[in-house]
């Protein structure tokens, strides 16, 4: 079980989570696993599946946090919905595919992925890099196959997708706040396909902690979830007021900071 102070981490950090996703559009997700990675193994809980079970969790807690975010990214017009019918099919597929993959993957092996990931985006929105527009949205195959790759991707790191959907839109010409709009509508059924393949993948397999459904961990998603429902909309409202392009480079650092910590665990294991 977790103590209150595990409990008081995940509540704090839920809320960072939800204010930085709110505010900067991506992010959610690169904080929540390293923090469920570190709880359960405070706690001594997950055995060999603790990376499985912070990305199935946090998963599922964004199939809560994005379906708001969807709603008021419509409510503004701004979703292009085109792209989403084009580009969801392949992500669904790839990221419930991944997941079920992700069963039969180490823990460690999956740990470094999200190593390598988090410093590559880290590096990236530090230095602001974005791939120059080049080219037109392609066709309903070339959508669905980088959906594909975006979900199977999104569905070993536990993220909704953003920060590889916006790049992929802005390199086709999309206007950024049009790729931001429509990467939050594709955020949900990736968490949804994501969260719904790690509860198969970890069904029933042996040494899961109580309170785990498959490779979702129960007691870190409500109280994950409750604090990024009530933080998304403020970081949200405060994009307009703070100067985000400072607190991007800000969440860069931590960012690598926390993958830096992950790889330190790594290398006194290996």
């Amino acid at each position: 079980m977790l103590s209150l102070s595990m409990f008081a981490v995940l509540l704090a950090f839920g809320a960072i989570a939800g204010f930085l996703a709110g505010l900067l559009g991506v992010g959610g997700g690169l904080v929540i696993v390293p923090v469920v990675v570190g709880v359960l193994e405070a706690a001594r809980l997950g055995g060999g599946y603790v990376q499985h079970l912070a990305v199935g969790t946090s998963l599922a807690v964004m199939v809560f946090t994005s379906f708001s975010s969807v709603l008021a990214h419509h409510k503004k017009g701004a979703v292009d919905w085109h792209i989403v019918r084009g580009m969801a099919p392949g992500m669904v597929l790839g990221t419930f595919g991944g997941s079920l993959l992700a069963g039969l993957i180490p823990s460690q092996g999956l740990r470094w992925f999200f190593v390598l990931y988090a410093y590559v985006i880290g590096v990236q929105m530090f230095l602001g890099a974005r791939p120059a527009a080049g080219r037109d949205m392609p066709g309903v195959a070339g959508q669905s196959a980088a959906g594909g790759v975006i979900g199977m991707i999104s569905s070993w790191v536990g993220i909704g997708g953003g920060s590889m959907s916006v790049p992929f839109m802005g390199w086709c010409n999309v206007p950024v706040h049009t790729a931001i709009a429509t990467s939050a509508a594709l955020g949900w059924p990736i968490a949804v396909s994501g969260a719904i393949g790690y509860l198969a993948s970890g069904w029933q397999q042996p040494g899961l902690p109580w309170g785990a459904v498959g490779f979702v961990y129960l007691p870190a998603m409500l109280a994950l979830m409750l604090m990024t429902v009530l933080l998304a909309p403020v970081g949200a409202r405060a994009a307009h007021a703070l100067p985000v392009p400072k607190l991007k480079k800000a969440f860069a650092v931590l960012m690598v900071v926390m993958a830096t910590e992950m790889l330190i665990g790594l290398l006194r294991r290996g």
